[in-house]
């Protein structure tokens, strides 16, 4: 860790150096620093497994800028836990309804997935999109934050006369491994794409599909997505199915799903919330190996780069044939 805040810091001051150089390059001047840290004490009474302790969540750094008008690229480290790089990609971006982008980035599939994670509004991810999009994936793969390896197009399409567009498309080829791999294990690469459509403003309606395997191991996924955000009141709800065996995990079927629904009210306009969700993961499809989180919560914008969330959730685990408590509270900043 101390190497790489040393790497970033030369980096920085290099920067710096080089932009009070009047022949310093344009793109340059444009490179932007920014980060965020998560600080989280959770506390939980699972019998057996009861626990409460205080945790780095995320802290991560990124640099991004444009090499031209066309090209944007962004390169994001995670530096606590193991530190790792997690985004870096660069987009061509010319045109509005045919984007081209190559590197380590987020995987097209879900709504939730490439959301921030302190403004996709809860304690975490939901569980369907954590153990079926690639952060604690079923198969089995490293942890990726729902990123992977590889190149996607994207676009928007049928602007109105308000000028907002009613059609977004994604389609991407990756290696289906995770971030951060030597090479694809075996050679066969994972689609992923989706499309949603925007009828009124701020409603998306969208459906996602993925195919591809690991480790010679089939996987195939759909996700039907819904959103509303609009006054500072959000609605979204997703349900997601996964067909193929873990390599992991041989005792595990080859289905799962899950879904969630989520609402977030304002109490005052931008700067207070209150908030509950109701998440479900089945890991084999059956309701015998559901997990269900009952969750409540509230969130408070100190400013606009320091906010406060509280939240209680009771568990539901079927397979243990018992409930338990968890309360969380995240202190999170950015800059």
């Amino acid at each position: 860790m101390k190497k790489m805040i040393l790497m970033a810091t030369v980096l920085l001051s290099t920067l710096s150096a080089n932009a009070q150089d009047t022949k310093t390059p344009a793109w340059i001047n444009n490179v932007k620093l920014s980060g965020y840290g998560m600080f989280q004490y959770r506390a939980e009474d699972q019998e057996n497994a009861e626990h409460n302790e205080f945790q780095l969540r995320l802290v991560r750094l990124a640099l991004d800028g444009r090499a031209s008008k066309d090209w944007y690229w962004k390169i994001q480290m995670q530096i606590n836990g193991t530190p790792r790089l997690v985004d870096a990609f660069t987009e061509w971006q010319k045109y509005d309804f045919f984007k081209v982008k190559g590197g380590q980035f987020k995987r097209p599939f879900t709504f939730e997935n490439p959301m921030h994670p302190i403004t996709q509004g809860f304690m975490s991810y939901s569980q369907p999109v954590s153990k079926l999009a690639g952060f604690s994936d079923r198969t089995g793969e490293q942890a990726s934050n729902g990123r992977d390896l590889g190149v996607q197009v994207q676009g928007d399409f049928l602007k109105n006369k308000e000028g907002r567009y009613l059609l977004h498309y994604q389609v991407g080829v990756f290696n289906g491994q995770g971030i951060n791999v030597t090479k694809d294990g075996d050679e066969r690469k994972d689609i992923i794409g989706g499309a949603w459509v925007m009828p009124v403003e701020g409603m998306r309606i969208g459906a996602f599909g993925w195919t591809g395997s690991r480790d010679h191991v089939s996987k195939n996924r759909y996700a039907i997505s819904g959103e509303y955000v609009k006054n500072d009141w959000t609605f979204r709800s997703e349900y997601i199915h996964s067909q193929g065996y873990s390599v992991t995990n041989a005792t595990l079927g080859d289905k799962a799903d899950g879904w969630y629904a989520l609402c977030i009210a304002p109490i005052v306009k931008n700067k207070f919330h209150v908030k509950a969700r109701y998440d479900c993961y089945r890991n084999e499809k059956t309701w015998e190996s559901s997990k269900t989180y009952y969750e409540i919560g509230a969130d408070y914008s100190f400013n606009k780069n320091t906010q406060l969330f509280v939240e209680y959730a009771l568990v539901n685990n079927r397979a243990a044939h018992k409930n338990h408590n968890l309360v969380d509270v995240q202190l999170d900043f950015r800059f």
